[in-house]
């Protein structure tokens, strides 16, 4: 069971991710293990979940608060399910570092924070 729902990878990491979509704001709000034990990053976006929209706006929202470019995260899994699997390609141990502060800040990440 991991203690973090991110996996490096040799070009980048590999992020399991809890969308819910219809939300207040666009924010991550940190982690949640799921009941079957697996550790998912926990995010909301205020679109709804409609020819692609909610996963866009995720991949806006997760480029935008590691401070990569939107070209450099994909839905690789997921798509239509809240659960997803997102990639990120960049430099592995600078993405770990960025979601590892994301996941324990005290309060949520949302866009209006920039």
């Amino acid at each position: 069971m991991a203690d973090e729902p991110w996996t490096a990878t040799a070009d980048g990491v590999v992020v399991d991710v809890r969308l819910t979509p219809r939300g207040s704001r666009d924010a991550i709000e940190g982690m949640e293990r799921r009941a079957d034990g697996r550790a998912v990053l926990k995010a909301r976006v205020r679109v709804a979940p409609a020819d692609g929209e909610a996963n866009s706006a995720l991949c806006r929202l997760i480029a935008d608060a590691l401070g990569i470019a939107r070209r450099q995260v994909t839905v690789t899994a997921g798509a239509t399910s809240r659960l997803k699997r997102i990639r990120l390609t960049g430099e592995p141990a600078a993405l770990v570092r960025t979601l590892r502060r994301l996941a324990s800040d005290d309060r949520a990440q949302t866009t209006d924070d920039r």
